[in-house]
This record gives structure tokens, sequence and C-alpha cells, in this order.
């Protein structure tokens, strides 16, 4: 049975979705974080990276979301939850399941750590502003008229996605993004991604975050 390492206010909450979509047994260890932001030792301990989500699986330490969600999905799954490999849809949800951390992650965390900075942090503002806004509007633009990432049903695309809109969202980067804020919404009504938080508590990702920086 696979173990989803569960980090308090985490990407594995990610997994906890995937799971209940699939309707796969699952065991959860719980892990509060370290002064509040870091992953606790024993947590560091799992795997060399020390992130989360982490998964075991029998002697398996998997980690990194989109491995994560595509192992499961091969594994467990039976492919559920991913279009058939080949079509023009599968093409659509691998450049989402790694466009999301391999792309747009990476600008909206430096915009925080940046912010973190304070005034030694502004030059490289508008360089920031300007990754963030190209990332969201292109998939505010992609999502319009769409319920879901690929055709017309969940994906893993979708339980990747849906974390970093959560987090953009929280630092009111959706405001003038509608496409965004309806998927946002719709994502967070299903019964699995409620039943999720149900099983690993709280998802309060604001109270994580300083905020970032705000473009000049």
């Amino acid at each position: 049975m696979i173990t989803i390492h569960h980090l308090h206010n985490s990407r594995s909450h990610r997994i906890l979705w995937l799971m209940e979509e699939l309707g796969l047994p699952y065991a959860v260890k719980h892990y509060e974080r370290h002064e509040r932001l870091f992953a606790p030792p024993d947590y560091q301990r799992l795997h060399g990276l020390g992130k989360s989500p982490t998964i075991t699986d029998g002697d398996r330490v998997i980690a990194e979301s989109g491995a994560i969600i595509e192992y499961v999905i091969e594994v467990h799954g039976s492919g559920r939850l991913r279009p058939p490999v080949g079509s023009d849809d599968w093409v659509r949800y691998l450049q989402w399941m790694h466009m999301i951390e391999g792309s747009v992650t990476l600008p909206f965390i430096l915009g925080i750590y940046v912010g973190m900075l304070g005034e030694a942090g502004k030059p490289l503002h508008p360089r920031v502003h300007g990754e963030i806004d190209k990332h969201f509007g292109f998939m505010e633009s992609e999502m319009a008229g769409r319920d879901f990432v690929v055709g017309d049903d969940l994906t893993g695309a979708d339980i990747q996605a849906t974390f970093i809109v959560e987090s953009a969202s929280l630092q009111g980067l959706l405001g003038d993004r509608p496409a965004l804020l309806r998927y946002l919404s719709l994502m967070q009504q299903r019964p699995a991604y409620r039943r999720a938080l149900e099983k690993g508590g709280s998802h309060d990702l604001d109270s994580l975050r300083p905020g970032l920086a705000k473009a000049e």
C-alpha cells in the first residue's frame, strides 16, 4: 500500500486528492512544519531532497509531484486520469504536467523571495513580475472556455495545476483572470478534493508565505 508522507500545508495535498479521485487505498503519515516553514528533520530523512510530496510504496521512495502523479496513474491506476498515449490530448497533458513545476512555479517562488529582500530586491521586480504575468497569462488564455486542462474530464494535469493556481489566487494574482478563477472553483468543489482536505487537514497556504514583491 502507498503511504503518503503528508507535510501540513504543502504540495502533498495533490497526492491525497489523486488517490481519492482514483479510489485507491492508501495510508497517511502526518508531519507538522518545523519553525512554521520547513519540513521537520524526520521528513527530510525520507529522501535526499527532503521535499514534499514524498510517498513510499514498498521499498520505493518517490519524490516530486509530477513523478508521483505519473507513477500512481500508471502503476496503480491502470492509466486512468490520463489521455490515451500518443493522442493529441496526451501531448497537451504531458506539457501541462511538466510546465507547472518546470516553468510556472519558478517565477512565482522567485517573486516571494525577492519580496523578502525588501529594497534590495526592487531591481529584480520588473523581470520577475514580467515572467509571472507571462506564465499566468498563458494559462488564462489556454483555460478560457475549458473546465479541465485536457478534454472533458479530470486528469493528472488538473491535479498538478490546481496547487499553483490556488497559490496565485491567495497572492491576489488572479483578479483579472476569470478563466483561472472559474477553473479553481470547479476543482475545489470536487468531492474527492474535499475528501483529501478532510484526510490531510487544513490547507492554509497563505499562512506560509510573506507575499510577492509588488511590481514597480
